[in-house]
This record gives structure tokens, sequence and C-alpha cells, in this order.
């Protein structure tokens, strides 16, 4: 059995740190305390400072609201097209070269863009009241 014994210590005196109380709140000085008010206050003012101009605005205009919903109708019924297209072509040329298994994606792409071409502009139109 291996046996180790203390060296002695050297200096007796006892290692004390300096520990701030937790009840003693840190003393700030005047600048710290004025930067942490700021920063504590910076959001809010800018916040209020917002909504006072948003009040000023006063009344919104909707009138393109239809021509702008209009054209996202127009795009969903070209991009479903394209896509719809797309993925026929795309199924076709598989399936003339021998592979079907290759042209199934291409057929769900198909169905995709019709998808795309009827439920979207459809759900589009809808959200203004435009008839299909």
């Amino acid at each position: 059995m291996i046996r180790f014994h203390r060296l002695p210590r050297l200096d007796k005196t006892p290692i004390r740190l300096p520990l701030r109380s937790v009840n003693r709140p840190t003393e700030r000085s005047f600048k710290q305390t004025v930067a942490h008010a700021i920063r504590v206050m910076a959001p809010t003012a800018l916040t209020l400072s917002f909504a006072a101009v948003a009040h000023a605005q006063g009344t919104m205009d909707f009138s393109g609201a239809q021509t702008l919903m209009q054209t996202f109708k127009t795009f969903a019924i070209y991009a479903g097209a394209v896509i719809c297209f797309g993925g026929l072509i795309f199924a076709g040329i598989r399936m003339m070269s021998g592979r079907f298994q290759d042209a199934i994606p291409g057929l769900f792409g198909a169905l995709f863009g019709a998808g795309v071409l009827g439920w979207g502009a459809g759900w589009i139109g809808s959200l203004t009241g435009q008839s299909m």
C-alpha cells in the first residue's frame, strides 16, 4: 500500500477572497444608471413613436386589392398550366423510352400542376369574391 503524506504549508495565513454581500446592492455611477435607463426605455419609446406615426396616417386605400388579386389568380392559372404541361412532357418522354417507373414522378407533377391550376385559382378568386 502506498502512503501519501501532506506537505506542510509554509504560509499559515488564511486565504480570503473579496466577496460582496448578496443583500447589499452594487453601487453604480450616475452615468451607468442613466445608460441603463436609456437601454430599458428605448424599445418602449420607439414603439410609441411608431404608434403615433401610424395613428396619424389616416385611412388606407384598398382600391387596388381587386386588381392585385386578379394578378395572383392569373399567375396561379399560368403556373399551374406550365407545371401540368411540363409534368406531362416529362412523363411522356419517359414512357416512350420504355421506363414506365421513371414516368410516375412526372404524372404526379402533372397532377400537382392541375391542382394549382384549379384549386389555387379558385381559392385566390374566392378571397375577393371573384367569379370563376
